[in-house]
Formats: structure tokens, C-alpha cells, sequence
């Protein structure tokens, strides 16, 4: 039998398929999404056999996590890969690493220093690789809302339910307010626990992920969700609003995800007859809607590990996933469902040179970017996320 050849094909630079990283913004996008910077080259090889050299020295003292999003050249020195909260979990699983480098973003680093114990060190190799998801709850704005709920006679019906993607510090406010973590995967769960606690939920910081979830798993009508936006008054809602509210959805969204639209999905259908469009709920609703199968990362991953050869599979998540995924099965046709190139560009910081300036001054006894959540946050923060790990 001969070899099979990837049916993959990179998305066009062209004028019609903009953002290359970096070359424009799509005034058809969900305000607010680009992708800024520049994607750089391909690292120098003589960054690799340097970071192999460097972990090879450090041995069992440093355990390397990549999230999906990462690109290759990252990837191949991690000991496992993973969406944020399995490698979280991964880090927790790992006592004796004494130092655990996330091949990630900030609050996935964060999650990681939370979970593990107090002599490790948690490195995020480059600082910069932040979350806009995650940077668009900040915790004063949460706070204010709040307050806001109090005032209105309703906090005491509110359950706050944040997702994986928010900073500790959301995190926190959530554990000490009785609410409690979800991710992507068990945001059902998430959402009945927290039905059975109260009469509402305040749900943080991606508007799609809460709402696809209430909606089409749960029953919940569109009227059942209202957005609040910080940047409103009262979050842009009436008393009546709220109080008539069962899902109070913070206006946030990922900036990849939020690229999908509802021509993607009629484009890709009229292309390739018999494609299944597979997207992951972080998604705009309209969008999920008309997808045949919507799922997480890992989800994801196992639905084209088992298709059958010769399927067709149009992907709604990023880019550097959907190619590792196309090439690891040549034998199925895996496309990005987009017109355009658009990578987690705060996910691509994470480089060749800054993992590799990470792992070296390790060796020499310095620890570079070590990521560390106070007392008190990580406390009631470990309080919500246990509250998810309970979960039945």
C-alpha cells in the first residue's frame, strides 16, 4: 500500500483572505477580533538541539506543558500536551518537578501555580502571552456588578460561574461567592450545579460559551440570557432585565473563535458536499447552530482520531490545532473553517527563542518569569475549582 499524501492546504494570503496575522482587521467580524503582530519565521536550528540540551540537563526537575494552540516548533519538547485545564491538572499530578514551564497563556499558568504545591515554580516563558478572553473581566468591573445585583435585592439568587479562560483573580471572586469553574467540557455539569444553588447564574467572561450551553444543552430560551456590558451603564440592562434573567452573560468572547461566522459555514458546505463542520462552543451562537458537531478541544481531537478515512471535516478552533490535526490524518480531508489565516496570536509568543532563554537560565540557576497567584486569591480560587473537580 502507498503512502498517503496530506490533502491539507494553508489558507491564502490574498487580498479576499485577509490577516495574515497582522495585515488588516475584518470589519465582518465580531468587534473587537483581529490578529494583531507578526507570526515570525521559523525559529534558528540551533534553537533546537539548545532546548534539547537545556531539558536534557535539567532531567527530572522541570516538567514542559504546551497547550494545542502552540505551534510545532514548541510542542515537540513538551512531555504533554493539552487544553488548560488538563495540563493544570498534569502540573498538579507532578510533585517532585521542580520547576513546570507553560507552553501557554498567563491564566493557564496561573491555574497551573494554584493547583501545584508551594516549593515549585510555575514559568510562562514570555509574559506578553496574555488572554483576551481572559482580559476582559477585570475583577473591579465583576465587583461593581455585583454590587449592582446586591442593590437590586438579586445577589442572593445569583450563582457566579466563570470559565477555565479567566484570570485568578476571577477566579477567586468566584470562590468566594459560592460559585464555582467550568470548562468547555463540563460546562452542563457546571450550570446545572449551579441551577441547583440559585434561581440565576452570572456567567464569566465568554458570553458564547454560556450562552451556546444554556441554550442548545439545557433548554434555556434566547429571552432567558442577557449580556451585561461593563461598559455600560448598569451593563447596559434594566432592573427588569435582571431580575427577569436566568443567564446574566458577561460581554466577552475569544478572539479566535469569534472570527467563525455563518458565511464560513455556508461556504464551506457549498465547497465540499458531504463535510462535517465541527466548531468548538466558544463560537458565536449562529454559528454553532449550523454546525454539525460542536466540542471542545479535546473533543475535537477524538472525533477526527476515530472518523472514518476519506471524511471530510471543516474545523471551527485555531489554526496551528487544525493543521497538526490535517497532517497527523492524511487519509481524512481536514480544512480550517475560515476564509481567512488567523492564529491565537498572545498563544504564539510562546516561541523557539523564549522557550529556549527559559530553559537556559534555568540551567544556570535563575528563574525567569515564574508566575505566582497571593494567598488569599489562590484560596478561594482552589475553593471554585475544587467545587468543579466535585462535580457529579
Amino acid at each position: 500500500m502507498g503512502a498517503v499524501t496530506s490533502t491539507w492546504t494553508e489558507p491564502e494570503n490574498t487580498p479576499l483572505a485577509l490577516l495574515l496575522l497582522g495585515q488588516g482587521t475584518d470589519p465582518a467580524s465580531e468587534r473587537g477580533v483581529d490578529c494583531p503582530g507578526d507570526l515570525p519565521a521559523p525559529s534558528d536550528p540551533d534553537l533546537v538541539a539548545r532546548a534539547a540540551a537545556a531539558k536534557a540537563a535539567l532531567g527530572d526537575r522541570v516538567f514542559v506543558l504546551g497547550h494545542h494552540y502552540q505551534r510545532d516548533e514548541v510542542i515537540q519538547f513538551a512531555d504533554v500536551t493539552g487544553d488548560s485545564f488538563k495540563l493544570a491538572r498534569e502540573a498538579a499530578a507532578r510533585p517532585d518537578a521542580e520547576f513546570i514551564v507553560f507552553c501557554g497563556v498567563h491564566f493557564m499558568a496561573e491555574s497551573a501555580d494554584i493547583l501545584t504545591g508551594p516549593e515549585q515554580k510555575v514559568v510562562l516563558p514570555d509574559l506578553a502571552a496574555g488572554c483576551s478572553m481572559a482580559d476582559m473581566a477585570v475583577l473591579g468591573q465583576v465587583e461593581a456588578a455585583w454590587d449592582e445585583f446586591t442593590d437590586l435585592g438579586i445577589a442572593g439568587d445569583v450563582v457566579p460561574v466563570t470559565y477555565m479562560n479567566s484570570s485568578a483573580d476571577i477566579k477567586g471572586f468566584v470562590g468566594r461567592n459560592g460559585g464555582v469553574v467550568c470548562t468547555s467540557s463540563n460546562a452542563k455539569r457546571a450550570l446545572t450545579w449551579a441551577f441547583e444553588q440559585g434561581q440565576k447564574v452570572f456567567f464569566l467572561p465568554d458570553q458564547h460559551l454560556g450562552r451556546n450551553t444554556a441554550v442548545l444543552e439545557m433548554g434555556f430560551s434566547l429571552d432567558d440570557c442577557v449580556l451585561y456590558d461593563p461598559h455600560k451603564p448598569h451593563g447596559g440592562l434594566t432592573p427588569e432585565q435582571l431580575r427577569d434573567a436566568k443567564m446574566i452573560l458577561w460581554r466577552g468572547h475569544c478572539s479566535v473563535h469569534g472570527r467563525f461566522t455563518l458565511d464560513s459555514v455556508r461556504e464551506v458546505r457549498e465547497r465540499v458536499p458531504g463535510v462535517t463542520v465541527l466548531v468548538h462552543p466558544e463560537c458565536r451562537h449562529e454559528v454553532v447552530r449550523a454546525a454539525d458537531q460542536v466540542g471542545s478541544t479535546e473533543y475535537i481531537i477524538k472525533a477526527l482520531d476515530n472518523a472514518p478515512a476519506g471524511s471530510a471535516w471543516a474545523i471551527g478552533t485555531e489554526l496551528n490545532l487544525v493543521r497538526r490535526l490535517a497532517l497527523a490524518h492524511p487519509d481524512k480531508q481536514i480544512m480550517f473553517l475560515d476564509r481567512t489565516v488567523c492564529y491565537c496570536s498572545t498563544m504564539n509568543r510562546i516561541d523557539l527563542p523564549h522557550l529556549v532563554w527559559a530553559l537556559e537560565e534555568l540551567v544556570a540557576g535563575r528563574v525567569p518569569n515564574q508566575i505566582t497567584v497571593d494567598a488569599d486569591t489562590a484560596k478561594y480560587a482552589r475553593v471554585a475549582l475544587d467545587q468543579m473537580l466535585a462535580l457529579p
